[in-house]
């Protein structure tokens, strides 16, 4: 199998586990009385499920956005913006005070 389906299927998994977990959470600290609306509900098996695959699909699309941008080479030297310059110099600047200049005031 390709090293990248199966990153693909391991971040997956992930970010499903991670899904899991926040619903779980969202359950047991019964956010938005959700646990006392799935708990009288018939249909309470599949609100749970939807709840956590479509948790599920963000947090695996997630997961693997940042496995995929953290695959990235590290760049050598220095970090931060451009390097130091070592030397500064004026530049001359030319300007003319002609009959233009006197009319745009």
């Amino acid at each position: 199998m390709p090293k990248l389906v199966k990153l693909y299927i391991c971040h997956t998994a992930i970010g499903f586990g991670i899904a899991a977990a926040f619903v779980g959470m969202l359950l047991w600290f019964d956010v938005m009385n959700m646990w006392s609306l799935i708990a009288r509900s018939d249909v309470a098996f599949l609100a749970v499920f939807l709840l956590w695959f479509m948790h599920g699909i963000v947090f695996a699309g997630v997961q693997f956005a940042w496995a995929v941008m953290n695959l990235a080479e590290k760049p050598e030297g220095p970090r931060r913006g451009s390097p130091v310059l070592t030397e500064l110099r004026p530049v001359p600047v030319h300007a003319e005070a002609g009959r233009k200049a006197r009319r745009r005031r």
